[in-house]
């Protein structure tokens, strides 16, 4: 009699932390600046201290997905950015780069 061999699947790692992420509790992110209006009212060209959180160290614009804010929040911010750079307030590349 022969032995019937078991068929495992083999799952691979990249769905095994798809599954954990699935699984796991991670805190919905929000707007930062729909909270309060003071911290709309910040938002300007002029602030670039402000605007330079919401740039990667290579100088693009964070995208939503990761700063967390809104699409309305997104536009204004990418305008403000976009309206410091051409004013150079910021720089459109990182220095180092």
């Amino acid at each position: 009699m022969a032995k019937r061999k078991m068929a495992k699947l083999k799952i691979s790692s990249r769905l095994l932390r798809k599954k954990a992420r699935r699984l796991s509790f991670v805190p919905r992110k929000h707007c930062r600046f729909c909270g309060s209006d003071e911290q709309a009212s910040m938002l300007d060209y002029k602030n670039s201290p402000l605007l330079r959180s919401f740039l990667t160290e290579r100088g693009k614009i964070l995208p939503s997905r990761i700063s967390g804010t809104c699409a309305r929040h997104q536009r204004e911010l990418s305008t403000m950015i976009k309206k410091s750079r051409v004013m150079s307030l910021i720089p459109y590349c990182a220095a180092d780069f």
